[in-house]
């Protein structure tokens, strides 16, 4: 593997990390997440919308 594609997977594994973090705090909060962050988790965001309080 070389080192680009070693630093690009780095990349792409801290990037998807942040935007679980990000999105997790934000529904702790009691926001929405922004639809970025759940897209880059592979979530859809118009669905994750739908989604209501228990």
């Amino acid at each position: 593997m070389s080192n680009r594609r070693l630093f690009s997977a780095l990349g792409d594994l801290f990037t998807t990390f942040g935007s679980a973090v990000a999105a997790s705090r934000a529904v702790e909060a009691g926001r929405k997440p922004r639809a970025d962050d759940l897209q880059k988790l592979g979530m859809d965001p118009a669905i994750f919308n739908r989604i209501g309080r228990f």
